[in-house]
């Protein structure tokens, strides 16, 4: 069997990985010209379940090799308001570890470094799907825009939220706009900056809730065990530079009707601005954050979300990750969900290799598996951000923010409670 991938994101590459193991034959085709491409995103958060979905993946020495480039593991989960007051803190040290272990933070480049690792003769740069066609044979022909062809028994679409292949697979497949707008940035970690935060907030992460339906999150990113360990640099020499700085990350979002401008096709100083605009009557220390960091990191999102779709006759063309489950970056679902994605479809195709399973067969079981999952991943992230909520409302808003900080207050002084409620979020990040 020859496998087609079109797109080297973390899902398109974990899949390579597996499938290469099991001595199918790949091909990885990514539109990017080079392998650090900045392609948008800073941080990728990546779950248990996600890290246990990796390790399924990928051999062990480059499962330890994803470890030492990930940031220090958050040690707390907060929930603040726009003061920084708490008004609900998991302590990820004092849950069950069977649920927790795995939790990270790692860079998107430096994953696609890790995960591109021996995959070098397999992955051609630079190839933009333009289409492909279905053969007399039973073979698929991926074209690519500069002419180029080349033809597998399977194609896998895992070329994101912009899917070339799902607009010609599923064409009736479709996105929607959440009306939720997302600018986000990061700072260099320095005493000064570091100063901003509360303990708890340096050795967590934190989700601002604050009126009007705006929110936040702010996290800290730290490389220093990994960078100054010889072993690190004694096994993998090439990647201790390849580390990143250690720094801080904001984002901020809220309802377009409430915001002053729409950030699309603002610069980073328009988009900065914007930031403490919307933040004028939080807590000084969040206004100093943003006001200290660089235009050049100041991005902004347009957050969509895809609407489920119910299931279709399986072929020998399938999808991936964000190709056909883009999700809001509410409950930090979206490469959790591609991971699992790559594990589950580089199993059945592996049966199907082996000659266990037919083929359809085998794409079909993954892809009633894929939309069981993924449907309640888009479902739960698209609830934290969609801009018709009640929470983006003056009055109501107003009541409905009361109502949720209270309720978070009584879970939070309820150590048993506040362990089921933690269970219950991490179901979307994987563990469904």
């Amino acid at each position: 069997m020859k496998v087609l991938i079109i797109g080297a994101g973390t899902g398109g590459l974990a899949l390579a990985q597996l499938l290469k193991q099991a001595g199918v034959c790949i091909a990885v085709y990514e539109r990017d010209l080079q392998p650090n491409t900045d392609s948008g995103g800073h941080r990728v958060g990546i779950s248990p379940a996600g890290s246990r979905a990796l390790r399924a993946c990928i051999p062990g020495e480059l499962y330890d090799l994803y470890v030492a480039t990930c940031a220090r593991s958050p040690r707390y989960f907060n929930m603040l308001t726009e003061q920084l007051c708490e008004v609900l803190s998991f302590d990820i040290d004092d849950t069950d570890p069977n649920a927790l272990d795995g939790e990270k933070n790692v860079i998107r480049k430096t994953l696609r470094r890790v995960l591109l690792r021996g995959l070098e003769d397999d992955v051609l740069f630079g190839k933009a799907l333009q289409g492909y066609s279905s053969n007399a044979d039973g073979s698929v022909t991926a074209c690519f825009q500069d002419g180029s062809r080349a033809t597998g028994d399977v194609l896998v679409g895992a070329d994101g939220t912009g899917s070339a292949v799902r607009r010609q697979r599923l064409p009736e497949a479709r996105l929607e706009d959440t009306g939720i707008i997302s600018i986000g940035g990061k700072i260099p970690m320095t005493v000064e900056t570091k100063a901003l935060l509360s303990d708890k907030m340096f050795k967590g992460m934190s989700v601002i809730m604050a009126p009007m339906g705006f929110g936040a999150i702010i996290h800290s990113l730290e490389f220093g065990d990994s960078r100054n360990d010889p072993g690190v640099a004694a096994r993998w020499p090439d990647f201790v530079g390849a580390l990143d700085e250690d720094s801080i990350g904001w984002g901020i979002w809220g309802a377009r009707q409430n915001c002053p401008r729409d950030p699309a096709g603002l610069s980073g100083e328009q988009l900065r601005e914007l930031g403490l605009e919307l933040a004028r009557d939080w807590h000084p220390h969040l206004r100093t954050l943003i006001r200290m960091t660089d235009p050049s990191t100041i991005r902004d999102i347009k957050v969509r979300t895809s609407v489920p779709l119910s299931p279709w006759a399986s072929s020998n063309v399938t999808l991936l990750g964000d190709a056909i489950h883009t999700m809001t970056p509410g409950r930090g679902a979206g490469a959790n969900t591609a991971l699992r994605d790559a594990a589950l479809l580089g199993r059945m195709l592996v049966e199907a290799n082996q000659g266990r399973k037919p083929l359809i067969e085998a794409i079909h079981a993954y892809e009633v598996e894929m939309l069981r999952y993924s449907r309640e991943a888009i479902h739960e992230s698209k609830k934290q951000m969609d801009a018709s909520d009640l929470a983006h409302r003056p009055i109501v808003g107003r009541l409905q923010l009361a109502v949720t900080r209270g309720g978070m207050r009584i879970i939070n002084a309820m150590p048993a409670v506040k362990r089921r409620a933690f269970r219950q979020m991490m179901r979307v990040r994987g563990e469904n």
